[in-house]
């Protein structure tokens, strides 16, 4: 993580837990007092990976109790395991076959890794497809999902 994202993340923490804040636009206002120019798709995926969630109260980080409730998302190996089929290579890309619903967490999954050789996913009912950003990044993927199902 950049330094300039730990230290806007950390102002987010800091301003929310100081104040109450209704809105995304009412806390891009408080960070621009604070000198800081950010995004509203930039505060989103900051609110998102900070685990905060929007309450009457504002802003607030998500309750431990909420979080046992949503089922987290597998890692990868266990994803896998539990949700691929085949793997059919084309070109730059990777087809992953799943069964009926299984694609979804699977390209969650793969989307975690944060892999540099995967430029995207596009997850369908029960089929993922992996974009990488070459052939040799693809055939370096593919080997290193197989090598995860042993």
């Amino acid at each position: 993580m950049g330094v300039q994202k730990k230290f806007r993340q950390g102002q987010i923490m800091k301003l929310l837990a100081g104040q109450s804040v209704a809105s995304q636009d009412e806390l891009r206002r408080q960070l621009g007092h604070l000198g800081m120019r950010v995004t509203q798709a930039t505060l989103s995926r900051d609110l998102r990976e900070l685990r905060l969630v929007k309450t009457v109260e504002g802003y607030r980080p998500l309750a431990a109790a909420a979080a046992a409730e949503s089922a987290p998302l597998p890692a990868l190996p266990r994803a896998l395991k539990e949700f691929l089929l085949d793997i059919r290579p084309a070109q730059n890309m990777l087809v992953l076959k799943t069964p009926p619903g299984g694609a979804q967490p699977l390209a969650a999954a793969v989307d975690a890794e944060h892999w540099k050789e995967v430029a995207g996913t596009l997850a369908g009912d029960d089929t993922v497809l992996l974009i990488c950003s070459s052939r040799g990044a693809g055939h370096t993927v593919h080997k290193r999902l197989e090598e995860m199902l042993r």
